[in-house]
């Protein structure tokens, strides 16, 4: 019986004063600021003065310019290649067609930067670097082998991404041949994702928020913890699910972006790996029939593109899911689609917040126990601040460049690689979670199917409460703000 990750960090932690969220913090500053350095400060002068000349031109625009001009360096493309050239390409029949030598070379490349990153990061917490290099080059491999079977291509089609392939590999790994110790020290899911966390609030932008101004907030930020609430609450009195824990992970996962809102609950809240593990597999499993069937059921009822993107944004989990969903209708639909998932991850931090208080005021009191400030800042997951401190930072860059710059150098260049990163660190995290799961553990946590029927009733109720919401505010209440998407 293996030990919950959140118990065993909090015992490891006793012991160090970097605890695996600032040091998942201390790795994504180091990406970002790796990001902004090469895509954005180095060629900004060059790029500033291009885009200056040319928006005199008639019919200008930064997409034009974007695939007329070679404004990323030598250096921005190497780290671009590391990033995608590592992962096998797409393929349909025949998977050794995924390989290339760029595939193997930047494969390996990439292998060595996480030896070192991570390596460093085991130093920081002071634990042993060798342990955890031979168990990583396992998880690595179960990455690199998701992401293969996630490209391929009737897989892609349905929606079968490298994150579900992640666990289903690791999974049968840990429950076939078993785990050996040597592997133990890599399963560090907590850390990979967290740090890919951190990256992805490069990718909340403020003024992204705002140009789809109050529809997209209402939609996101009044229905999602009226969700959120009602399906915890529908968990406990009628289905009467034995663990709190489970009952408000699921309850994040469905209702508010899917694996990230489940991470930062289950930290929030002490939630077991086996709980998290079930929360992600329902969220994945859901995502993938949801981001076909919704494109085609709006096509088939001829539902406008701002609403059907709308509905699209606020139910469909992951954000990658969200575009590919709203591609289906349009880019009008893409757009408002995305920005309402972006406005949904904001809240996030609210959301850890939110647990954490609850959980050390309700759940977890004694009659003799005192709630204390320093009680809820202890059971906060830290890392959420480096979540609210990249979307910060990115979006005064954002304001401050303005929308053409921006939309090269921060959109087109530093985000475009720290999502592709995030990408890798989300596959790490995924078989990590995978190969330290057991099939009895996890088999107990779907006992009488509750977790699936609260899922999928909690995710029928989002789905009426969104498009509802959605109508009003975006075709009743601000037709205009409708009008200029």
């Amino acid at each position: 019986m293996l030990l919950s990750p959140s118990k065993m960090s909090g015992e490891n932690n006793m012991n160090k004063s970097w605890t695996e969220d600032l040091v998942a913090i201390l790795l994504g500053t180091v990406i970002l600021a790796i990001a902004l350095l090469v895509f954005l400060l180095a060629p900004l002068g060059d790029v500033s003065e291009s885009v200056e000349q040319a928006s005199l031109m008639a019919g200008f625009s930064a997409d034009n310019w974007m695939a007329d001009n070679e404004f990323i360096s030598g250096t921005g493309e190497l780290l671009n290649s590391l990033a995608n050239s590592s992962r096998p390409g797409r393929w349909s029949t025949n998977p050794f067609g995924a390989f290339s030598l760029n595939t193997l070379t930047f494969g390996i490349g990439m292998l060595v930067f996480f030896i070192a990153l991570f390596g460093a990061g085991t130093v920081v917490m002071k634990e042993k670097t060798g342990p955890f290099i031979r168990g990583f080059l396992v998880v690595y491999g179960v990455a690199l082998a998701a992401f293969l079977l996630g490209n391929q291509q009737e897989f892609r089609d349905l929606g079968l991404g490298y994150q579900l392939w992640a666990i289903i590999l690791g999974l049968l790994v840990s429950n076939t041949i078993g785990i050996p110790d040597f592997l133990r020290p890599a399963l560090k899911h907590e850390l990979y994702i967290k740090t890919g966390l951190i990256m992805l609030g490069a990718e909340v932008l403020f003024g992204k928020i705002l140009a789809i101004g109050l529809p997209g907030i209402f939609v996101a930020w009044i229905v999602t913890p009226v969700v959120l609430i009602t399906t915890f609450w529908f968990g406990q009195k009628v289905l009467k699910i034995g663990s709190k824990t489970l009952n408000i992970t699921i309850s994040a996962d469905m209702s508010v972006c899917g694996v990230s809102a489940a991470i930062a609950t289950a930290a929030a809240c002490k939630a077991s790996k086996e709980e998290l593990t079930t929360a992600v597999g329902l969220s994945m499993v859901f995502t993938s029939v949801m981001m076909i069937a919704l494109p085609a059921f709006i096509t088939a009822v001829g539902m406008p593109e701002v609403l059907g993107g709308a509905w699209i944004g606020g139910t469909v989990d992951a954000t990658g899911a969200v575009v590919a969903a709203g591609a289906f209708l349009g880019d009008t639909a893409l757009n408002v689609a995305a920005t309402i998932k972006m406005i949904q991850n904001r809240l996030i931090g609210v959301l850890a917040f939110g647990v954490a208080v609850y959980w050390t005021a309700k759940v977890d009191k004694t009659a003799d126990s005192e709630v204390t400030a320093a009680e809820i800042w202890t059971r906060f997951p830290k890392f959420v601040l480096g979540f609210l401190g990249a979307s910060l930072v990115f979006s005064l860059l954002y304001e401050i460049l303005g929308d053409t710059l921006a939309v090269i150098l921060v959109e087109g260049a530093a985000i475009e690689f720290t999502s592709d990163m995030r990408g890798w660190f989300f596959a790490l995290a995924f078989g990590s979670i995978g190969l330290s799961t057991n099939f009895k553990e996890l088999r107990s946590q779907f006992s009488g199917g509750k977790p699936l029927i609260l899922y999928a009733c909690g995710q029928s109720l989002n789905l009426c409460l969104t498009l509802l919401m959605a109508w009003i505010m975006f075709y009743k209440v601000f037709p205009g703000i409708t009008d200029a998407l």
